[in-house]
């Protein structure tokens, strides 16, 4: 069922992982039932259309909770989980929602929530982490970075690299990075909020 999962992986990134399943058969040249016969439910497809990101970033997690350096692999790791996210709509539905998952994606999610807070708590130990930041407090930068990923894309696709490294400062203790990347021109501004306009007319 590879042009299933290939159509499949194409339309929740572009579209978020509601996208049509109608459509994802047709792209892929099979019948709606046929689709359904190989995956069930949504989500079934869903696990398999996202297994090797959802791999990247348990993996992630896992060598960020391990290093020694508590502040560098913090950035680091949500350097690793923006950049997993930036082109991918389903990839941020996945990273900011909760949704009906298998089993082995939701216990994979359960795991990096856990390594996340062994990444914070390490953080805080080594007094490099503001300790009125939590856990949770990150699901701020996740929120924002999926907005401002989907607004930029075509307009300054590194301009996301900015926010996360503000953030950085935001949560650091004592301490500023210089930022990666420049501000966008008001014209690339302006473009984005006309991006995020046509995007929410469209939910309407």
């Amino acid at each position: 069922m590879r042009p299933s999962l290939a159509a499949a992986s194409d339309a929740f990134s572009l579209e978020g992982l509601d996208a049509s399943l109608e459509a994802i058969a047709r792209q892929a040249g099979l019948a709606i039932g046929t689709l359904y016969r190989h995956f069930p439910t949504r989500f079934d497809l869903v696990q398999q259309a996202y297994g090797g990101k959802l791999q990247a970033w348990l993996d992630a997690a896992e060598a960020s909770a391990a290093e020694p350096d508590a502040w560098q692999l913090f950035g680091g790791y949500l350097e690793t989980l923006c950049e997993l996210q930036a082109d991918d709509s389903g990839m941020n539905d996945l990273a900011s929602m909760h949704l009906p998952l298998p089993d082995f994606v939701a216990g994979k999610l359960r795991r990096i929530r856990d390594l996340t807070q062994a990444i914070v708590d390490n953080a805080h130990e080594q007094g490099t982490l503001r300790t009125d930041v939590t856990r949770q407090d990150l699901a701020f930068a996740i929120w924002a970075h999926s907005r401002i990923a989907a607004a930029t894309r075509d307009v300054a696709p590194e301009a996301w690299r900015r926010h996360l490294h503000l953030m950085l400062d935001a949560f650091r203790a004592g301490h500023t990075t210089a930022l990666p990347v420049p501000a966008m021109t008001q014209a690339q501004v302006d473009q984005a909020m006309i991006n995020l306009g046509s995007a929410n007319s469209a939910g309407d």
